[in-house]
C-alpha cells in the first residue's frame, strides 16, 4: 500500500491531507490537536441496532509489530494509517481503538468524524520484556480520555499468579475504571489468564481459563456501570458468555487460521445475544492477501 498519501478521501474537517502535512502541523502548531478534539463531531457508542464494529491498532506501542509470519508487518506508520483509513471509510465500521499518537494522526486527517473512539491505556508490558506482565499505564490516561470526548478506554488485563507485576496492573486498572466511570466513559477490559512458557508469555485460551479471568477482572473498581469486556473467541463461547452480564466485544487477534475459518468462528460467537460486536485489528488490517477492503466488508457483514 502507499506510504506517502492517504488512501481514502479527506473530509472537510481534515486539517491535513498528507502525512507530510501531519508532521508539519505537529512541528509548527501542536496546539491545533487539542482544538481538533474539541471541535470533532463525536457519536454515541450505541446507535441503530446496538452492534459495534471497531478496528484496533494499539499493538505497536507494546512493540508487537508482527502479523502472522511477517515480523515487521507493522513497521510503517504511513502504511498502517492507509489501512486504518481504508477500514474507517467503510460505513459499517463504527470506530477505532488505538494509542493517542495514532488517534491524533487519524484526527488530523479527518478520519474520526462521527466515529466511536477508544484510547488504549496500559502499554508498559512490552512484548517479550522481563516486565511484560507488569503492564503499567504508559499511554492514554483516563483524564485525557474524558477530556478529549472519547467513548472510553481499553486496558489489557493479563493475570499471572506467579508474577508480582499482575498486582500493579490490577491496581492501576481498578483506579482507571473508577476515573473513567466518573467521566461517563467506558472502561473496556481485556482479561486473560497468562503464564510464562519457555520464557514467553502465553495466554490460556481454554473456556475455563477465560471464564476465571473474566470473574477476576470484571470485579475491578468501585462500579462496573461503565465496564465492558473484550474477549477472545474460544471454544464453548456460550458457556463463556454465561460468566458475565457486561456488554462484550469479541477480540479478533492475530490471524492464526485460514480467513474462512476465522470468520466462521466469529459468526458463531456473534449469534450469542450478549455479544455486542467485534473489535479486530491485525486480522482485518493485515489479511494474508493484503485486501483490506474485502476483509473489512466480510467482518461488517457478520456484525450487521
Amino acid at each position: 500500500m502507499s506510504e506517502t498519501v492517504v488512501a481514502t478521501p479527506v473530509t472537510t474537517t481534515a486539517l491535513c491531507s498528507t502525512y507530510a502535512d501531519v508532521t508539519r502541523l505537529r512541528a509548527e502548531n501542536p496546539a491545533a490537536i487539542a482544538t481538533a478534539w474539541a471541535t470533532r463531531a463525536p457519536r454515541p457508542t450505541i446507535r441503530g441496532n446496538g452492534r459495534l464494529m471497531i478496528v484496533a491498532a494499539d499493538h505497536p506501542a507494546r512493540g508487537a509489530l508482527s502479523v502472522g509470519d511477517r515480523p515487521t508487518a507493522m513497521n510503517s506508520r504511513s502504511d498502517l494509517l492507509d489501512r486504518l483509513r481504508t477500514a474507517l471509510a467503510n460505513p459499517g465500521v463504527d470506530g477505532v481503538l488505538a494509542t493517542s499518537d495514532i488517534l491524533e494522526d487519524l484526527l488530523l486527517l479527518g478520519a474520526l468524524e462521527d466515529k466511536v473512539v477508544f484510547s488504549s491505556m496500559n502499554r508498559g508490558g512490552l512484548a517479550g520484556a522481563s516486565f511484560e506482565l507488569d503492564d503499567r499505564m504508559t499511554a492514554a490516561t483516563a483524564k485525557w480520555t474524558n477530556e478529549a470526548g472519547l467513548n472510553g478506554a481499553k486496558m489489557l488485563c493479563r493475570v499471572d499468579v506467579a508474577d508480582a507485576g499482575t498486582l500493579n496492573m490490577m491496581t492501576a486498572c481498578a483506579a482507571a475504571v473508577d476515573e473513567l466511570a466518573a467521566g461517563g466513559s467506558i472502561a473496556m477490559l481485556e482479561p486473560f489468564l497468562s503464564s510464562r512458557v519457555d520464557g514467553k508469555v502465553r495466554n490460556d485460551l481454554s473456556a475455563d481459563a477465560v471464564i476465571k479471568s473474566m470473574h477476576i477482572i470484571q470485579g475491578l473498581g468501585s462500579t462496573s456501570a461503565y465496564t465492558w469486556l473484550k474477549l477472545p473467541v474460544v471454544d464453548e463461547m456460550e458457556r463463556v458468555m454465561d460468566a458475565t452480564t457486561l456488554p462484550t466485544l469479541l477480540l479478533g487477534g492475530d490471524p492464526q487460521t485460514a480467513p474462512a475459518e476465522t470468520f466462521a468462528s466469529w459468526e458463531r460467537a456473534l449469534a450469542i445475544p450478549a455479544v455486542r460486536g467485534l473489535i479486530v485489528g491485525r486480522t482485518l488490517l493485515y489479511p494474508t492477501d493484503d485486501d483490506v477492503t474485502t476483509a473489512v466488508d466480510t467482518a461488517v457483514s457478520l456484525v450487521r
